[in-house]
């Protein structure tokens, strides 16, 4: 269920949001099938760079784009919709704007209200005219065509309905669905959201521009309703509902049903170090307990499908590394990481492994178990702990600084199609508590922080893809940060009347290209 419908505000769970923001809004960006960029709200684009060095993106909107309510989609509307998310509480993630900084700053000391909203007219986001919108980012950034086809912050807002309405009105606007509000682009809306049942009833929008493909004797789904139930499993197997996930690793071994769908997610899950506790403070230790998993081993029999990896950008990636440049990262070659191991002083005591406790798609019980029993193989010695409280527990520190943990096992997921996406969290700011900013001085990160810069300033594609490439290698291989295991799928599944009904690559529930077969006069709701 979404926490929010006001996609320029969202909140620190937008990820549950996603489903129905992606279902009724649009970017000035889409993503293809293969990951590409390809236009959205906009036409086309021009980009280049100002004398300053700034990065500006002229944007000429589509002219056939129309709100649910017949109005023309207007540059204005991005305007509107940006600077309301510079006030939102995912305000960082605007960061890049030209001018946003400022204003980051002035709400974060609590500025007078008439200095917040000067510099939010300083921001670099300006109608030139009503279907000409100009874009300036502080730097440029490789990622941002991608990113804005995903990131629904960057998504425009209806700005004749809400300028000039009170913050209460505004809100009001949002949490109460009704005559036809909150107005939408893509080809559903939201009709009524109710929140004790925890249900959204979605309708088809004739008026977007972005209809779903029909094939002969298909036609829109008129209606969607989304629920959150512990049962869905067993309404779908009584045809109540017409979609459900497969949320249970552990149920896949048992039982597969023929209807049962996967898709491969844009996601790397992975095995992480502490890199501050000894003897896993010496990268050439952490190497050589990455060369002793068998990840093909580790994964067998687990799930339907799985691509066991080595690397951590998915192959399916826009940059991803090639196979010789895989093959310079740590992989499985047992004899040498025995011989490294032996050695080693430290590893008498037994590493302490922490993970997730529950069951969910991915079966982190039983890779656990099997990295356990892969690394006692090489004489390391490990100690399981399944933890509610994971993100708590791997931040904690002990009594002489270090984190507590050894190892901990981790699923990182893109949230748009380009390699920044899968780095920022191993950034000194990122939350990746490992621990690595300390190793060699400080001096790997920096290095590793400055390829991540080169790369996202870098507008030549396979300019940047070098510098993301030798980043992974840094991070993967030099410093073995992490030691990757698998790229995740998503299971899933749906009636086969329903068509464009499955999970996108960003593991949300994908609503945009939804159809049916023509209904017959014995056909009622579509999905309850």
């Amino acid at each position: 269920m979404p926490t929010t419908l006001d996609w320029s505000h969202s909140d620190p769970e937008s990820w549950a949001n996603y489903p129905v923001m992606l279902a009724t809004q649009k970017g000035l960006t889409l993503l293809g099938a293969d990951h590409s960029v390809r236009p959205g709200l906009a036409e086309r684009w021009a980009r280049s760079r100002d004398e300053q060095g700034r990065e500006v993106y002229v944007f000429h909107l589509r002219g056939d784009v129309r709100w649910s309510d017949g109005s023309p989609l207007v540059a204005r509307d991005f305007v509107v919709g940006w600077r309301r998310a510079l006030r939102g509480r995912e305000r960082g993630e605007m960061a890049d704007l030209e001018g946003a900084s400022e204003v980051l700053a002035l709400q974060d000391r609590m500025a007078p209200e008439a200095d917040i909203r000067a510099a939010l007219e300083r921001v670099g986001v300006e109608a030139v005219d009503a279907r000409t919108l100009r874009v300036t980012l502080a730097h440029p950034r490789s990622y941002f065509l991608a990113r804005i086809a995903n990131v629904y912050i960057f998504y425009p807002a209806p700005s004749a309905d809400l300028e000039g309405r009170s913050d209460e009105e505004v809100r009001d606007y949002f949490d109460r669905p009704r005559d036809g509000r909150p107005l939408a682009l893509g080809p559903y809306r939201v009709e009524s959201w109710d929140r004790a049942g925890e249900r959204v009833r979605l309708v088809y929008n004739p008026r977007s521009a972005f209809p779903p493909p029909m094939a002969p004797g298909e036609v829109p789904v008129p209606v969607i309703t989304l629920m959150k139930s512990e049962i869905g499993p067993a309404l779908y197997e009584r045809g109540r509902v017409d979609f459900v996930f497969v949320d249970s690793a552990a149920a896949l071994r048992v039982k597969r049903p023929e209807d049962l769908q996967r898709e491969p997610l844009l996601s790397t899950y992975y095995l992480a170090f502490n890199t501050e506790r000894a003897p896993l403070d010496r990268p050439e230790v952490r190497r050589a307990l990455s060369r002793a998993l068998d990840r093909e081993a580790l994964m067998v029999g687990l799930l339907p499908a799985a691509r066991p990896s080595h690397v951590l950008l998915p192959p399916e990636l826009p940059g991803a590394a090639s196979a010789e440049e895989a093959l310079r990262l740590p992989h499985y070659e047992p004899e040498r990481a025995k011989a490294e191991l032996a050695p080693v002083a430290g590893l008498e005591r037994p590493l302490r492994l922490v993970y997730r406790s529950g069951d969910n798609f991915v079966p982190e019980v039983a890779i656990a178990e099997r990295v356990a029993a892969q690394l006692a193989r090489v004489g390391v010695k490990v100690e399981l702990e399944a933890r509610s409280d994971f993100t708590a527990e791997i931040s904690r520190r002990t009594a002489k600084g270090p984190r507590a943990y050894d190892l901990y096992l981790r699923r990182l997921g893109g949230d748009y199609a380009h390699p920044n996406t899968f780095f920022t969290l191993f950034e000194r700011s990122g939350n990746h508590q490992t621990g690595w900013e300390t190793q060699g001085g400080g001096e790997p990160m920096a290095r590793f922080e400055r390829l991540l810069e080169a790369g996202d300033g870098e507008a030549d594609e396979a300019r940047a893809r070098t510098m993301y490439v030798q980043a992974q290698e840094v991070l993967v291989g030099e410093q073995a940060v992490i030691a990757p295991l698998y790229h995740p799928d998503r299971y899933f599944r749906a009636r086969d009347t329903l068509r464009g009904l499955d999970v996108d690559p960003f593991n949300f529930l994908a609503l945009r290209t939804l159809r049916r077969t023509a209904p017959t006069p014995e056909q009622t709701e579509v999905a309850r």
